[in-house]
C-alpha cells in the first residue's frame, strides 16, 4: 500500500486518547503518520497528542466529520486508517488492514467491528449484538452494502479527493461514518472484515440518555441522506456505474450533488 496515516479526532478526551496512543506504538506494522484533529479541547488532550510525538492539527469547526475531513486533507499516507480516542487497537490492527486493503479486490474501504469495554457485562453484549448489530445488519439492507463504522476502518486514499465534495463534512448533526457510507460514488465498495476488531469503550450505552441521543442522531442521519440521495436512486445509479447530477446554475462550476 506504501505510506499508512492514522486519523484520531479529538475532543475533550486526553485519558481515552493516551490509551489509544499507546496502543499505536505497540503496532508490528507502525504508522508513518499519526494525525491527532484537535477539535478545540479544554482538557489535556493536546498535550498528550504532542507527548506521543504524533502530528497534531487543529479544526475549529465543531463535529466528528469536520475533525476527520480535515485529517483527511492533511494526510500524507496512501491509505487512510481512522479510529476514534476511545479505540484501542490489538498489535496487528495496522498490519492486518493494510493486508487486506492490499488484496486483489481492492477496496475502497475496509472496516470491522468493535470489542466493546468497560461498563457492565450486559452493556458490552448489547453494544457488540444490538447497538452494533443492528447497525451493520440494518443499514446494510437499505445501502446494498455494509456500512463503516468510524471506530475502525481504513480507506484508500486516492477515494478521497472525490467523496470529500459529496460528503457533508460541515454537518455536526450527521453521523460521519454513515454519511461517509451514503456518499460512496459508483464503483466504491466496502469491505466487512468479521475479525479486524478494535477494543471500543461502552460509553453510548452508559445511560439512556446517551444511548437515546446516538440512537436519535442515527435516525436523523437516515433521513437526512434518504431525502438527499433516496436508497433505490442510489442502488440504480451504483448499478450502472454514474450518478445522476443536477444541472449546475452557478457560473463557478461548483460540484454537483445526488439527486
Amino acid at each position: 500500500m506504501g505510506t499508512l496515516s492514522v486519523i484520531i479526532p479529538c475532543l475533550d478526551d486526553a485519558a481515552f486518547l493516551s490509551a489509544c496512543l499507546e496502543a499505536l506504538g505497540r503496532q508490528s506494522r507502525r504508522a508513518d503518520e499519526v494525525i491527532v484533529v484537535d477539535n478545540g479541547s479544554s482538557d489535556d488532550s493536546v498535550a498528550v497528542a504532542e507527548a506521543a510525538g504524533v502530528r497534531v492539527i487543529r479544526e475549529p469547526r465543531r463535529g466528528i466529520w469536520a475533525a476527520t475531513a480535515a485529517g483527511f486533507d492533511a494526510a500524507t499516507g496512501d491509505l487512510l486508517a481512522r479510529l476514534d480516542t476511545d479505540s484501542v487497537p490489538p498489535a496487528d490492527w495496522l498490519e492486518r488492514l493494510e493486508r487486506r486493503m492490499s488484496a486483489d479486490d481492492r477496496p475502497t474501504i475496509v472496516t470491522g467491528p468493535g470489542d466493546f469495554y468497560g461498563g457492565t457485562a450486559p452493556k458490552r453484549w448489547l453494544a457488540r449484538h444490538v447497538y452494533l448489530g443492528l447497525y451493520f445488519w440494518g443499514l446494510g439492507i437499505v445501502l446494498g452494502h455494509k456500512p463503516v463504522f468510524g471506530s475502525n476502518y481504513g480507506m484508500r486514499a486516492d477515494a478521497w479527493p472525490e467523496l470529500r465534495t459529496v460528503v457533508h463534512r460541515d454537518r455536526a448533526d450527521l453521523h460521519d461514518d454513515f454519511d461517509l457510507a451514503w456518499c460512496l460514488r459508483p464503483g466504491m465498495s466496502v469491505v466487512y472484515e468479521r475479525t479486524l476488531i478494535v477494543g471500543v469503550s461502552a460509553r453510548p450505552l452508559e445511560t439512556m440518555g446517551t444511548l437515546g441521543r446516538r440512537v436519535g442522531m442515527g435516525f436523523h442521519t437516515l433521513g437526512f441522506e434518504w431525502r438527499e440521495w433516496p436508497p433505490l436512486d442510489r442502488l440504480q445509479e451504483r448499478r450502472v456505474g454514474r450518478v445522476e447530477t443536477a444541472p449546475d446554475p452557478s457560473p463557478e462550476g461548483d460540484s454537483p450533488q445526488p439527486v
